[in-house]
């Protein structure tokens, strides 16, 4: 396992997390010089909040760590192509390097819908990585998904 897949699989525990809440299972860690400086998963629901997307809280907490909102010589890995938002956040915090597992057809701001981080008038670029441990990032929102559509069919049927 190389140490992209490591902190990938850091982000899928996070994932996790937010499956186990009923949450949309996204999660993410931010790494700088080779240490988990934050974490973060979907909390959205918990939180009723709009801006609780895993990259926004993971970001939030490593400004918190590093004492600053310049997040200089970070990566950040998520399990799910960034939206608008996020990729948003990802530029104005100048990480260094986006890797990300599963892309997002309907929201997905990096190389999907949008490429925004691809932005030459931009005054910072973020290097970006997509496919790390895409199977394991789909296969975990794919049984989200699944799983809700089926407890709804159960509620109509009864």
């Amino acid at each position: 396992m190389n140490k992209h897949e490591f902190y990938m699989n850091e982000a899928l525990i996070e994932a996790r997390k937010a499956y186990e809440k009923n949450e949309v299972p996204i999660g993410a860690v931010i790494v700088r010089d080779d240490q988990i400086i934050a974490r973060g998963h979907n909390l959205r629901e918990t939180m009723k909040s709009p801006l609780a997307h895993a990259e926004i809280l993971a970001i939030k907490e490593a400004a918190k760590v590093l004492k600053g909102w310049r997040l200089t010589r970070c990566d950040i890995y998520v399990t799910l192509e960034p939206c608008l938002m996020c990729s948003g956040a990802i530029y104005q915090s100048r990480i260094v390097n986006l890797y990300y597992g599963a892309t997002d057809a309907k929201a997905g701001a990096v190389s999907s819908i949008f490429k925004v981080l691809e932005e030459p008038k931009l005054n910072h670029n973020v290097k970006v990585q997509a496919g790390v441990l895409e199977n394991e990032c789909a296969e975990i929102l794919s049984s989200f998904f699944k799983e809700l559509r089926e407890k709804k069919k159960d509620r109509k049927s009864e």
